[in-house]
């Protein structure tokens, strides 16, 4: 039947979503030459790093040489963002690079590079659930290439951070950060590299460098889910401290924990550790996409950063390995039988009388009285006395 190739690309809108933090994405009609539609989603800044690598691939194409020759369409680079009004007029741009990539010649339009990128990927299959605080808007293009200005909105509000130490940056796509630094995170990726945007500048950073400003921020870590979802690792990590874990690739594990700074809590049997996000793909799925993601390699993790200087009072709290390890040997014990039963070291077991103990409701202490306003503000930090200042 031949080799595939991709007839047409529609950009169909953009959606507004809320998870893990507010951002958009663009919903794109992609027709196959096997007269197949499929719809993905891709961020802009997914987007502007793919027709960086298809510069470097094709760089006469790309005019590097000699600009005369460039055939490859211009898109310009993320910039201020600054809400949906960017995101909207941003639509008649992508849809005529998207056009002027179809009429490339073969060798440009048909690499293998530009079909992966357009692919469906499980994040394309998997959409936000309407049980998110609030539901993904979608917006979609006018058949007439007008837009409504009906659907335009205010500008959105960005998380605010601050540097907590000094980063150098090792790659063009990256940003250089200098302690207090404060920085709007324009996407939070799930590798822990976080896009973010300072003044004019702006590139990914590793989250394990910023903290917010309001408060630590151990509250935007999900819950650990110790039942567990299996993974598979796409590359062989060593670990540099104790209580990361080691593993070859192609192991199959269960991540318990999934943290913002990609360093998730892992179990393999019952050992858990630490280990990078971005080396992890979910069981099941194609692991071509994953491979790409690797490139940038595993951000630092904040217990490795020197010189690191808090501007808070209350030190970001994390649990214990120790507190992984006994919450996955109880829920292990509760596992009914066949459901992945894993071997179990006899020092890591929780034996019949420790488990009852555990399970044995505590009593619950008595409620202290409620301390003076003179205390609370006496005692309280220097943001939460302005918050109070300015509300009276």
């Amino acid at each position: 039947m031949g080799d595939p190739f991709i007839r047409h690309i529609a950009l169909l809108g953009f959606e507004k979503r809320y998870a893990p933090s507010q951002h958009y994405v663009y919903m794109f009609l992609v027709k196959w030459q096997d007269l197949s539609e499929k719809v993905v989603y891709r961020r802009f800044t997914e987007i502007y790093e793919f027709h960086k690598i298809l510069k470097e691939m094709f760089p006469i194409e790309a005019g590097d040489i000699n600009p005369e020759n460039r055939i490859i369409p211009h898109l310009p680079a993320p910039r201020w963002f600054d809400g949906q009004r960017v995101a909207e007029s941003r639509q008649g741009t992508l849809t005529e690079y998207c056009n002027s990539l179809m009429n490339l010649p073969g060798k440009i339009s048909r690499c293998p590079h530009l079909l992966n990128f357009f692919k469906v990927r499980p994040d394309d299959l998997k959409l936000p659930t309407d049980s998110q605080v609030k539901k993904p808007e979608t917006y979609l293009m006018p058949r007439d290439g007008k837009s409504n200005a009906a659907d335009i909105t205010g500008p959105i509000i960005l998380q605010t951070y601050r540097a907590i130490a000094d980063y150098e940056k090792s790659s063009g796509s990256e940003m250089a950060l200098a302690t207090g630094d404060v920085v709007d995170v324009v996407e939070k990726s799930q590798s822990g590299w976080w896009f973010c945007q300072m003044k004019t500048k702006r590139g990914w950073v590793p989250a394990s460098y910023l903290e917010p400003l309001d408060s630590p921020d151990e509250a935007e870590d999900p819950e650990p889910n110790y039942a567990g979802e299996p993974y598979i690792t796409i590359k062989a990590y060593t670990a540099l401290l104790e209580d990361e874990i080691s593993l070859e690739q192609g192991e199959t594990i269960e991540v318990i924990h999934k943290l913002l700074d990609g360093w998730w809590v892992i179990r393999k049997e019952d050992v858990t550790g630490y280990f990078p996000s971005m080396y992890l793909q979910q069981a099941g799925q194609d692991t071509d996409q994953a491979q790409s993601r690797i490139k940038r390699g595993a951000p630092p993790r904040r217990s490795s950063i020197r010189n690191a200087h808090s501007i808070h009072q209350r030190s970001r709290k994390r649990l214990s390995q120790d507190t992984y390890r006994r919450n996955s040997v109880r829920f292990l014990q509760q596992r009914p039988r066949g459901a992945r039963p894993g071997p179990r070291s006899p020092g890591s077991a929780l034996t019949e009388e420790e488990s009852l103990k555990t399970e044995r409701p505590k009593p619950q202490p008595a409620v202290p009285p409620r301390p003076s306003a003179d205390l609370i503000l006496h005692r309280c930090s220097e943001s939460t006395k302005r918050k109070l200042a300015s509300a009276v």
